[in-house]
């Protein structure tokens, strides 16, 4: 199946994403009219910003996670603070766009890099570190390591403990990986570049074109030493890597909307988010093709009814949340033993991102 791909990016007529619009009918009008209504019912969780102020530094998770903190070690994320600056590309993005070095503005080391406030001077002191993804840790490092008082431990942790720790970590900023939307979100927000000037200008790739949530998070950057009591990096389950694969289709077509969103003029950027936006809504019309699932069927009815063309910032941004909230309401709900049906799509181990590719962003 073909689809042109730019501004007009869309469905044509006959394709499966049309038929699509006309078997479900009043359930897809449905969805669109009680969409808004929908949008109340789940809490809008902030996007991750790394206050360089509240960054405590990797260190401050060693005494826990020493096992994880030397993987990262051996990924890119860590290695972009004494490589990434020198790389001739990176050099030439930042003389078109004026700037005398990528460790000196915003736009760069956001993504890049992680800022701390030292000695009432902000430094940058990692690469893309545990809190460039987790969020500072300042404000919920105390509430994360606190398992029912001060001689408990993590073995003694009554599940409901557990339950209010979490919701505790999270409402003061930590991004726990408790539910899979909010991995996938933190990795989209870099890896979709949504900055237009950055690419139009400085020829910056319009995102990691490759980026696929199972594929890129299961290889050298997974970290799962908790899962085996530290004895080894343990496996995400079949039905797990089920979920998180429907999960980062819906949130990669979120950040594609926001990413489209921004496009103000008809050059590499726009069209780019254009054609990554399309590419995911053809991927989550498969995935509800072999599964039924409410949030999957929500999401998908949102995204075909909004035209991927330009200066269409507010309906797509709208779109976006609504797209978002029910990839978060299907991380928590859904059950991986019923997504049997998307064994077929998940990338085998073979593919799995281990470092030494090279990168697309």
């Amino acid at each position: 199946m073909k689809t042109k791909c730019c501004f007009r990016v869309g469905f044509h007529e006959g394709s499966p994403a049309t038929l699509l619009g006309r078997q479900v009918g009043a359930a897809l009008l449905f969805s669109l009219l009680t969409a808004s209504c929908y949008a109340e019912d789940v809490t809008k969780l902030p996007e991750i910003r790394c206050n360089p102020a509240n960054v405590l530094g990797s260190e401050s998770c060693a005494k826990c996670h020493e096992k994880e903190l030397s993987q990262w070690k051996l990924t890119p994320h860590h290695g972009t603070f004494e490589l990434l600056h020198r790389k001739p590309e990176a050099k030439a993005i930042a003389k078109k766009l004026g700037l005398k070095s990528v460790k000196r503005n915003d736009l760069c080391v956001s993504c890049h890099y992680t800022r701390q406030l030292v000695d009432e001077r902000v430094r940058i002191v990692s690469g893309i570190s545990c809190e460039s993804c987790h969020g500072a840790a300042k404000n919920w490092l105390a509430s994360h390591n606190d398992y029912g008082g001060p001689a408990a431990t993590k073995e003694d942790e009554s599940a409901e403990h557990r339950q209010q720790r979490i919701e505790a970590s999270v409402a003061a900023g930590m991004n726990n990986p408790s539910n899979l939307y909010l991995v996938a979100r933190q990795c989209l927000a870099c890896h979709t570049t949504p900055e237009e000037q950055l690419v139009n200008v400085g020829g910056h790739p319009a995102g990691s074109s490759e980026f696929e949530l199972v594929s890129w998070s299961q290889g050298i950057v997974r970290h799962n030493f908790l899962r085996t009591n530290g004895t080894s990096n343990g496996t995400l389950s079949l039905e797990q890597l089920r979920v998180m694969y429907a999960v980062g289709v819906m949130a990669d077509l979120e950040a594609s909307f926001r990413a489209l969103a921004k496009a103000t003029t008809r050059a590499t950027f726009g069209i780019a988010s254009a054609q990554r936006a399309a590419r995911m809504k053809h991927k989550l019309y498969a995935i509800d093709q072999l599964v039924d699932d409410p949030n999957i069927k929500r999401a998908l009815a949102v995204a075909l009814a909004e035209p991927l063309k330009l200066n269409r910032g507010e309906a797509l941004s709208a779109a976006a949340d609504r797209i978002g909230q029910a990839a978060y309401r299907f991380a928590a709900e859904a059950d991986g033993e019923s997504l049997v049906p998307l064994d077929p799509l998940l990338p085998s181990p073979e593919k799995y991102r281990m470092g030494n590719e090279t990168s697309k962003q």
